[in-house]
């Protein structure tokens, strides 16, 4: 099985910049405290490092 992602987002976007608030919405987060589990993906980790700050990430099995 292929690992994956569990992306929390810990950080508000309000201050950020539109193409990290995109990357956020992409993502499926919305709010503090939302959980999304992702495919561990060139393309999911590119996400994940555009918004580094703002969400805490742990991969699972």
């Amino acid at each position: 099985m292929a690992k994956q992602l569990k992306v929390t987002q810990i950080k508000s976007k309000v201050s950020e910049k539109q193409y990290q608030r995109d990357t956020l919405r992409s993502l499926g987060l919305k709010r503090i405290g939302d959980v999304v589990v992702r495919e561990d993906t060139p393309q999911n980790r590119g996400y994940v490092n555009t918004v580094a700050h703002l969400v805490k990430v742990e991969e699972i099995d």
